[in-house]
């Protein structure tokens, strides 16, 4: 049965190239549940261990209404799956045929079916975004291992892009796993061979952990997150660390480039943190694509 399936995929790639699509976008679907339900569920989580912690302080501290009403602290357990969907505004239960990738919010023209509120045009963005940078991987790679595993890791980016571009956060709930996948399907050298994916993650995380300390110890001041180090780990484990030079120049450009445009046009002010997580991402996967080609474009353009 699976045999039949891949060489029908072969036979026919418009077949694979519409079922990555479909399936993608209900993916995408997904990813918008864990962009918005991850990080509360994390801040529900320490704040949490936060009270067990400090239990003994907090026992006589009365509670006002506001925070007993919040998920943080009220019994209301929140996980990917549970609570249901609900309109924010007013509270109606998202029905299944109102959940429908894309579809569904051009149905309700963008509006919540009950209150007639306005649904986020970032909803249906995302899911076709989840599905268009699906259909490029199947694309490049064809029907293969390579495509299922980066499209697994293209999920997962796009899920931290959009949590730390919110809450500056990269939950390592995401990172870590996916680390350990690039390490694991490079056993058999699957993109590069072990040696160069071991070095990659090594190197991708002290690289940033000393360009963090040394900004430390120069300004006092903290110059990104923690997760930053991470991340450019997992890409060292995926890609290798060859690459790793292109993929920190292209991220510090598109960075610099992004927030330099965002303090003129004053959507930035010039103190606050910017960040450096979706930069990584957006420069990892196209490194993770086109990285060869685009490395020897550049250094012979320096000879």
């Amino acid at each position: 049965m699976f045999n039949d399936v891949i060489t029908a995929f072969e036979a026919f790639p418009n077949f694979f190239y519409s079922t990555v699509v479909i399936f993608s976008l209900m993916i995408g679907s997904f990813l918008n549940v864990v962009i918005y339900r991850l990080p509360k569920i994390l801040e529900q989580g320490w704040y949490k261990e936060c009270r067990e912690f400090l239990a003994d302080e907090l026992a006589d501290v009365p509670v006002d209404k506001e925070e007993a009403d919040s998920p943080k602290t009220n019994n209301t357990v929140i996980s990917l799956s549970k609570p249901d969907s609900t309109c924010p505004h007013c509270g109606h239960s998202i029905r299944f045929y109102e959940n429908i990738p894309i579809i569904s919010w051009l149905f309700l023209r963008g509006k919540c079916s009950q209150c007639k509120n306005s649904i986020s045009i970032r909803y249906p963005l995302i899911e076709a975004a989840t599905a268009g940078l699906s259909l490029i991987i199947a694309m490049h790679y064809g029907v293969s291992l390579n495509t299922l595993f980066i499209l697994i890791l293209t999920w997962g980016l796009i899920c931290l892009t959009l949590i730390d571009y919110d809450h500056m956060l990269l939950p390592d709930q995401i990172t870590l796993p996916l680390l350990w996948l690039g390490l694991l399907i490079n056993i058999n050298g699957l993109i590069v061979p072990l040696e160069s994916a071991v070095i990659g993650a090594v190197v991708g995380y002290m690289s940033l952990f000393s360009v963090f300390w040394i900004f430390k110890l120069v300004t006092g001041k903290d110059g990104m997150g923690h997760g930053d180090f991470k991340l450019l780990a997992l890409f060292g484990a995926w890609l290798g660390w060859q690459l790793l030079p292109l993929l920190i120049l292209m991220a510090s450009v598109v960075g610099a480039i992004i927030g330099i445009s965002m303090i003129v046009l004053k959507k930035q002010n010039r103190e606050q943190a910017i960040p450096f997580g979706p930069y990584l991402a957006i420069a990892g996967w196209i490194t993770l694509l086109w990285g060869e080609p685009i490395w020897s474009w550049y250094l012979n353009s320096l000879v």
